[in-house]
């Protein structure tokens, strides 16, 4: 047989060598991975999704049938199959693909339009079936490396010991050598460039951010901290927000300068030398002095959200400070794969300087205390303070917006949730502590007044850093019982597996849908958050309206001028 001969059979062969129980899982796993999930997704991360989702129901049909047969229990012979029935099989699988593809772009719409985003064009299910079976052909050639790999080993071992030892031991050293290259090899170079792109990245001051010369401002020649030092987001959070003159000419009244304290993790050598270089900083500029004080845990990158300090800043007219130790200058998701407690350490004792000075002032001339965090930030926050070492002179609150899952507090709350309220938006005892919210002010409705620490949950129900779960993959997620959240799809169904894949994913793309949804919170909402934590004076409904209107714009011209 020449060469264009072997090219040409190749596509049948390939489809007749496959496993027929793997097929029909794996496409099964592919039907449900075009259902929608959290977040929208866009044409090829749904390819992607899909024929990892195929694969993986691939996989696990060849593994049954290999089980089944190294047990010796009694097996339909496929080789007694006609190639017409192995043919009409797939025809039918390919039936059941395309009948799931067809409805995939209606699926993704009805994520997207409550979202406010466009809908999907009709093109796309081609694109997806397309990118899908590349990736799923891909990971079964691999599927096969791997297989002749452990059959080389068995079939050496053969001489030496039995042979369902030799079996078992050709697929151990495969998995081993396989883990050796994937982790070993590809996983740390990988590491090791994004490390080196990121703390780059850090360095890199942006054109348009000049150094401040307002000597109360971090960075400034006044200052303990040099402005070169302070990281990209530090510098970032320095420089754009609020002035006081801004707050003014909104409000009509006067309105003080905002301090903002950001120390960069080159600032100093150790955490506890930048808690010191922070407390010292915050002192020099008269941070005690203010009535809202906010120890703020940043993203992995350093970020602070400007979405959540502007509100804050406008409600109590500019007598704000706000103080952020950076603690890395990764992506989140990758800060707590490399460093998992190095953001907890940094918080704590942050936390600990602040209140331990804080505590020794008088308590009619010391500002209000406040923790503040988002994703990351938030979970690091919660871990910063323990109630048995402030309940004597506790702190006022908390915001923390868009918990991770595995947010401490935030479990035991939503664990605990009054029956009947739903996971998305739980109620937490009688609400005097810690109250939730999200899309629209829901801050209110609680039973019992206020005690004297509030604690606030920003959260939206479409965020699938607060709501991923990794039970999900053998058993439905709690929020998905009861009413759906304001920006859920009424599709959204739970298949084993699969819906743990579609969760996965949702986290790698949570900040891609609008404002307001996903991973991605809008100042309105952080008004009426701030305002149920912080009890601003003054503030009227329709003034309150009015800000949500000014920040949004604020906001979204802000975004649209970075983007350009």
């Amino acid at each position: 047989m020449d060469m264009p001969d072997a090219l040409h059979r190749l596509p049948a062969r390939l489809l007749f060598s496959l496993c027929g129980s793997g097929l029909w899982l794996g496409t099964l796993f592919f039907a449900a991975s075009l259902t929608p999930s959290l977040v929208p997704r866009g044409a090829l991360l749904q390819g992607l999704l899909s024929g990892v989702a195929f694969a993986l129901g691939y996989g696990i049909g060849v593994a049954l049938r290999a089980g089944w047969r190294f047990l010796h229990l009694p097996a339909w012979d496929e080789s007694r199959i006609g190639r017409w029935a192995k043919i009409g099989a797939a025809l039918v699988c390919v039936v059941i693909a395309g009948f799931f593809l067809w409805h995939a772009s209606a699926w993704q719409n009805s994520v997207r339009l409550p979202m406010g985003m466009d809908a999907v064009d009709s093109a796309r299910p081609m694109l997806v079936g397309g990118v899908a079976a590349s990736i799923a052909v891909v990971a079964i050639l691999l599927a096969r490396v791997f297989k002749a790999m452990a059959r080389g080993v068995t079939h050496l071992l053969d001489r030496v010991v039995p042979r369902r030892v030799s079996a078992i031991a050709g697929i151990v050293v495969s998995l081993m050598l396989f883990w050796a290259i994937g982790n070993g090899v590809l996983l740390r170079a990988g590491l090791r460039a994004l490390d080196s792109s990121y703390r780059q990245l850090d360095a890199h001051v942006e054109d348009g951010l000049e150094q401040p010369v307002d000597p109360r401002k971090t960075g400034s020649d006044a200052s303990l901290l040099r402005w070169a030092d302070l990281g990209r987001m530090g510098r970032e959070a320095i420089s754009v927000g609020a002035t006081g003159a801004q707050i003014a000419r909104f409000t009509g009244q006067p309105a003080m300068e905002p301090l903002r304290i950001d120390v960069g993790l080159q600032s100093a050598e150790t955490i506890e030398a930048r808690a010191v270089l922070a407390l010292a900083e915050m002192q020099r500029v008269g941070a005690f002095e203010r009535s809202v004080l906010v120890v703020t845990t940043p993203t992995g990158t350093g970020w602070l959200d400007p979405a959540s300090q502007m509100p804050l800043e406008y409600l109590h007219r500019g007598d704000v400070a706000t103080v952020a130790v950076q603690y890395s200058y990764l992506p989140s998701w990758l800060a707590l794969m490399v460093e998992p407690t190095y953001g907890a350490d940094t918080a704590r004792a942050l936390f600990r300087k602040v209140y331990d000075h804080w505590h020794r002032l008088p308590r009619d001339r010391r500002p209000r205390l406040y923790l503040h965090g988002l994703s990351l930030g938030a979970l690091n926050s919660d871990l910063s303070a323990d109630l048995f070492d402030v309940i004597g002179d506790p702190h006022q609150g908390a915001l923390w917006s868009g918990p991770p899952f595995q947010s401490r507090t935030w479990l035991q709350a939503t664990r605990e949730r009054v029956p009947g309220s739903p996971a998305w938006l739980p109620r937490f005892r009688d609400g005097s502590v810690i109250r939730f919210t999200g899309q629209g002010d829901a801050v209110q409705q609680a039973p019992a007044p206020w005690g004297p620490m509030r604690i606030v949950y920003l959260q939206y129900a479409s965020d699938p850093i607060t709501f991923f779960e990794t039970r999900s993959a053998f058993r439905p997620p709690a929020w998905l019982s009861g009413p759906r959240g304001p920006d859920v799809s009424a599709s959204l169904r739970w298949y084993p597996l699969v819906t743990f894949l579609q969760l996965g994913l949702d986290m790698a793309i949570a900040t891609t849908p609008p404002m307001g949804h996903g991973h991605v919170y809008a100042p309105e909402d952080y008004v009426d958050a701030w305002t149920a934590v912080t009890q601003p004076q003054g503030w009227t409904p329709p003034a309150l309206a009015r800000l949500k209107r000014h920040l949004a714009r604020r906001i979204e011209m802000e975004a649209l001028a970075s983007s350009s």
